[in-house]
């Protein structure tokens, strides 16, 4: 997708260029006659089916599976859409194909569609919206502003973020809370603001460390002590503060752990790149050898840029065994 083709959102006009939400939608089509049925099973089987999913892409990639969800969305989940429910069942059913549509624009985000991620996104937020769930409504907003910083697209990243952000104020829950602080966080400190990132990742990390480690039922309360400490390591990195960025990152992966593989190759990648702006060209060799295995059959684009990064600067490393050991790996993966 070319980056003039982003959406263009901003403060004012941000939820506005998303569609205001039908709220009546569920009232509406509660209770429709000649509609197939939906109850509290129909309910728990897509959020079941989206756990499933969810799992196998976090540990293999966005690029495996995407047609399956897909596949199940426009089969089943949009015929019980269509159905007769209650009130009740109607918004929870709202709620879960809102998560199920985020997983799926998180997928195809993955694999690098970042047109179809973001249209996904959007549908999920006003399926959300309209199921009256603020916390799924705040992560696909999330989701939209995290996508616009890596797009480069940061005004419009900083104000998806903070609407995201304001959005989670109302929530109890401090897993989402740092969730959609830290990504506000990374957009402003993309955006040169280092008062107003700083101040965000205070309040992510109190509100993390009050949260609890088990996971949660929704997409935020999966949000981990580890995957804050990366992000939160990348934010430090990005404010030039690379020996708390390091620190950060070395948390992420060994006391809070990451038990994703493609998780710990992204932060493995990334601190990589955190230990050679310092200076330490040996730590960073042997990061980016365990980034290597860990990678081997996951298909993200993450992966991709992570392998495109590390061979951009390998030849300005000078010349050692390590170094060479690493340039063959990566061209042998290039190969195959």
């Amino acid at each position: 997708m070319d980056r003039r083709e982003f959406l263009a959102a901003s403060a004012a006009v941000g939820l506005a260029a998303l569609d205001l939400p039908d709220a009546e939608a569920v009232t509406r089509r509660a209770a429709r006659p000649g509609r197939v049925g939906v109850g509290a099973g129909e309910v728990a089987a897509v959020r079941t089916m989206t756990t499933t999913l969810g799992n196998a892409a976090s540990e293999l990639g966005g690029g495996h599976a995407r047609h399956l969800a897909v596949s199940y969305l426009t089969v089943d989940v949009n015929r019980w859409l269509d159905g007769r429910y209650t009130e009740t069942i109607g918004r929870e059913l709202f709620a879960a194909a809102a998560e199920l549509v985020h997983l799926i624009g998180w997928m195809a985000r993955d694999e690098g569609n970042q047109g179809l991620s973001q249209k996904y996104h959007v549908h999920s937020y006003k399926l959300a919206a309209e199921a009256g769930e603020n916390e799924l409504a705040a992560t696909a907003l999330r989701g939209l502003a995290d996508q616009a910083i890596d797009l480069g697209h940061i005004p419009t990243a900083v104000r998806l973020a903070e609407a995201s952000e304001q959005r989670g104020r109302k929530l109890a829950n401090p897993k989402a809370l740092a969730y959609y602080r830290n990504t506000f966080a990374r957009a402003a400190a993309a955006d040169g603001d280092r008062a107003t990132a700083a101040r965000l990742l205070t309040s992510a990390q109190a509100a993390i460390e009050n949260a609890p480690a088990r996971p949660g039922q929704s997409w935020a309360s999966h949000y981990s002590h580890g995957r804050w400490a990366h992000e939160a390591g990348m934010i430090h990195a990005t404010m030039g503060d690379l020996a708390t960025a390091e620190e950060h990152l070395h948390l992420a992966l060994d006391i809070h752990g990451l038990d994703r593989r493609r998780t710990r190759a992204i932060v493995l990648a990334d601190l990589g790149q955190v230990q050679l702006r310092r200076g330490a060209t040996a730590q960073a060799l042997a990061t980016w050898n365990d980034f290597l295995t860990c990678a081997d059959g996951v298909q993200s684009v993450k992966i991709s840029d992570g392998l495109t990064n590390i061979a951009a600067r390998l030849p300005a490393i000078p010349d050692s065994p390590a170094a060479r050991d690493l340039t063959e790996r990566i061209t042998s993966r290039a190969v195959t």
